[in-house]
């Protein structure tokens, strides 16, 4: 992923995440990972894999698609 679609990915899951109402640390516990990685992840510094990606939308309760809006 280039560093542009990585920092889209990020905005989407931390807009998504703050719609829930959701920290860092909540998230991470939730899906197993350590808060440094959606730290990471919402700031385009990490690419996740398809695995975290697919639990954080189950997490949020939205389609992977729409962590993917506005991708090209």
């Amino acid at each position: 992923m280039n560093a542009t679609r990585l920092k889209t990915l990020g905005l989407n899951i931390k807009a998504e995440r703050t719609r829930k109402n959701l920290s860092q640390e909540n998230l991470s516990e939730l899906i197993q990972v350590s808060m440094q990685t959606i730290s990471q992840i919402e700031q385009g510094k990490q690419t996740p894999s398809v695995f975290i990606i697919f639990d954080i939308s189950n997490v949020l309760g939205i389609s992977m698609e729409e962590l993917f809006k506005g991708i090209e």
